[in-house]
């Protein structure tokens, strides 16, 4: 595994609940977030065995799932640190979706987060 991918996480993780505070960032990331993976299936279904339907559902639901998010971020106070290209962008949204926010949820940060902002 590339030796940035940890201090990625890790960097991420450190800031991850400062950056998700707002009440309605909160339950677009919880809408938005399994949209993304079951977006990102699909999109690998399409592309293992080429079909139009599921490339095209993919990436609708991918960019739908992102610009939810990206909503819900504007939101917030402590905003993430831009993105340094496109690589860095989907190093950035990959891990985001795919651990860090699972991670958040599971730990119980989610509804930490969520009873302190009620």
């Amino acid at each position: 595994m590339n030796k940035r991918l940890p201090n990625l996480l890790s960097r991420q993780w450190r800031h991850y609940a400062d950056q998700h505070q707002h009440p309605t960032n909160l339950l677009l990331h919880l809408l938005a977030v399994p949209l993304f993976l079951l977006s990102l299936a699909l999109l690998l279904i399409g592309l293992w065995q080429p079909g139009f339907v599921p490339l095209v559902l993919g990436a609708i639901g991918l960019y739908a799932a992102l610009a939810l998010q990206a909503r819900g971020h504007r939101l917030e106070q402590n905003q993430p640190e831009p993105f340094r290209g496109r690589r860095d962008a989907c190093k950035h949204l990959l891990l985001e979706q795919c651990v860090t926010f699972p991670r958040f949820v599971l730990s119980g940060g989610w509804w930490r987060t969520w009873r302190k902002r009620k």
